[in-house]
């Protein structure tokens, strides 16, 4: 199962035993007041330097998101995708919860992007799974719906299913459709972890299609929180997560420590190359 996601002549493919694609989480105002700050006021150069600043440390995909009190995503964000492909040749994630932002941002875009996201939520489904098709892109499937997000990992499985298969009958095709099982914190449930877990095996041997996490969530509101990322995001990627959304520069030795483990990288030269980088 390849998902194939491009910008410009750049192609990144996600899954097919490949090393684990990692999808730069930087560009997100939320609880970043200087990025806030520079969206609202158009400084489009900062936006740009937290950019190249994730390609640098070894982002494979941008994460493009504006949302923030007072933003009108509609002009922002497509505004903003195009000054970061500008300055980088990496695919990117175009990340909002507005159809009609999404629809201005691929209109504007080069390329096969990811689009995250839309959910098990019949307006979602019936509002962001046509852009997919209209526009060739692929999409990050969350697995929540109206009743909010299951503490049941079949709950999850169920909803997963049927975003693949709407997406399916719009003629997306499945390998275009990467779920992410949704994180809570055990801070607040310790089950949490586990629930994910089993979410995340159970639509792997189901489905077959790649995942996506959001994998720090999982550790808001706990001392030391870096320790319980890298090992979470170890589990969920031996698991079956193929592109984690994620602070590069925290996370990259211990993914390539991961994918040297499960045999993803040949005479464990990426994971030298890296090491010897950071030395």
């Amino acid at each position: 199962m390849e998902t194939r996601i491009t910008h410009a002549a750049k192609e990144v493919i996600i899954g097919g035993g490949k090393p684990t694609v990692l999808i730069g989480e930087r560009i997100n105002p939320t609880g970043r007041k200087k990025l806030a700050a520079a969206l609202k006021g158009g400084d489009w150069e900062y936006l740009q330097e937290q950019a190249l600043r994730q390609v640098e440390v070894g982002a494979d995909i941008l994460d493009v998101n504006v949302s923030m009190t007072g933003a009108d995503q509609v002009s922002l964000l497509p505004r903003a995708v195009e000054v970061v492909m500008d300055v980088v040749d990496v695919p990117l994630c175009i990340d909002s919860d507005d159809p009609a932002a999404l629809k201005a941002s691929l209109e504007v875009y080069e390329g096969k992007p990811l689009v995250n996201s839309v959910t098990g939520e019949e307006k979602s489904l019936s509002s962001v799974l046509p852009l997919i098709e209209e526009y060739g892109a692929a999409v990050i499937g969350l697995t929540m719906d109206e009743e909010g997000i299951p503490t049941d990992p079949g709950k999850r499985v169920a909803i997963a299913r049927k975003i693949v298969e709407r997406a399916e009958s719009l003629g997306i095709k499945r390998q275009d459709v990467v779920l992410d099982c949704l994180t809570l914190t055990i801070g607040a449930d310790i089950t949490s972890g586990v629930v994910t877990i089993g979410a995340i095996r159970r639509i792997k041997e189901e489905l077959g299609v790649n995942m996506s996490s959001g994998a720090s969530n999982i550790s808001f509101g706990m001392p030391d929180r870096d320790c319980i990322n890298n090992a979470f995001l170890a589990i969920i990627i031996a698991s079956g997560v193929t592109c984690p959304i994620v602070n590069v520069a925290k996370v990259r030795p211990i993914v390539l420590a991961t994918d040297l483990l499960m045999g993803r990288d040949k005479f464990a030269m990426r994971y030298i190359e890296d090491y010897r980088k950071r030395k």
